[in-house]
């Protein structure tokens, strides 16, 4: 089984890359961002949580996140495997996935960060945002403090699978095609 945790700042790519990640090996993309939007526009009590913290571009509560996740997982018990987008954050957070993957005989099998300069994730996020329409993706000081939470909060994270031996890292400068063949001869290496 394939469990891929793709990391990086927000704009650096992961839901475009993770999209062809999961065509190329056949596996489920959980987008906690997606799972969070959609919780969200459905008005569930998890997803107006997750909203008062995302529209300051804060992190969402670990217990929040966790629990919408493991409610994703759970519907795709014949997989091949998982790529988290957005997941883990923190490393309460890949503790906490470790423990629920371990619940059911799966593990992480490599972390994949996508290294992209601040400069480029900030004009990314905003062209983004002209062609979405989301809020969040339109507002350069929410955006940056996106980055900065990343920074602070969420980068360190990259530790805890370093010191697993798990982690990859990827340049994220280039054409959607050179990313993704990057990631592919990171993944099968």
């Amino acid at each position: 089984m394939l469990n891929i945790v793709l990391f990086g700042p927000p704009g650096a790519g992961k839901g475009t890359q993770a999209g062809r990640i999961k065509d190329h090996y056949s596996i489920i993309h959980l987008s906690t961002g997606d799972i969070f939007r959609y919780n969200i526009k459905q008005s569930t009590k998890l997803g107006l949580l997750a909203k008062s913290y995302m529209d300051k571009g804060e992190l969402v509560p670990d217990e929040v996140t966790i629990k919408m996740l493991e409610s994703e997982v759970v519907k795709y018990p014949k997989s091949l495997g998982f790529i988290f987008d957005g997941f883990p954050r923190t490393t309460k957070q890949a503790e906490a996935l470790d423990i629920f993957l371990d619940s059911k005989n799966m593990s992480i099998s490599k972390m994949i960060a996508l290294d992209v300069p601040n400069k480029e994730l900030i004009n990314r996020l905003l062209f983004r945002g002209k062609k979405s329409g989301r809020a969040d993706d339109q507002n350069e000081e929410i955006i940056a403090n996106r980055i900065k939470v990343y920074e602070d909060q969420t980068a360190v994270l990259a530790n805890y699978y370093k010191s697993q031996n798990k982690l990859y890292s990827v340049n994220g400068i280039g054409s959607v095609d050179e990313i993704t063949q990057r990631l592919y001869n990171a993944i099968d290496n």
